[in-house]
């Protein structure tokens, strides 16, 4: 058999994904932020490139990918998903359950849309105010050629 019939589908390349962290990180200095962690899912929600500034909280890389995971598993962006879901609070914590705990409800997890605006994968952002992560998000995403998503109208 050829060794390529065991590679898995690729939605989201990795030099795609370290496009995405370098601009990403390079906006969170630009905007003088605390520092970023940034996690990039693929479409199956496998973590592609995770990447910490220097001085990043410990906690950051989980948050991060929890956010992406928000967005990835819910199919709109985070902070969409907690302001829809305000006053739900046993709806977020049954998610929150169901995920392993792994899914944060704030702003800063964005999907990742192609040219034809077909999810192929999730940025998460951790480090600053979330809508500053968010922000931080969209530019790494741009700045990669692609599409932020960030509602369910995107």
């Amino acid at each position: 058999m050829p060794a390529d019939v065991f590679h898995a589908a690729v939605t989201l390349p990795l030099d795609t994904a370290r496009q995405i962290i370098a601009a990403t990180l390079a906006e969170g200095e630009a905007r003088k932020l605390q520092p970023l962690t940034v996690a990039v899912l693929d479409a199956g929600g496998h973590i592609v490139a995770l990447e910490r500034a220097d001085g990043a909280g410990l906690m950051r890389p989980e948050v991060a990918l929890g956010k992406a995971r928000a967005a990835l598993g819910i199919g709109i962006d985070s902070g969409t998903i907690g302001a829809r879901n305000q006053g739900r609070d046993a709806f977020l914590a049954a998610v929150a359950v169901a995920s392993g705990g792994t899914f944060v409800p704030v702003p800063g997890g964005v999907l990742v849309l192609d040219g034809q605006r077909r999810m192929i994968g999730a940025v998460g952002v951790s480090g600053d105010a979330s809508d500053q992560d968010a922000a931080c998000a969209c530019a790494g995403i741009d700045a990669a050629g692609l599409q932020a998503g960030l509602d369910a109208a995107s």
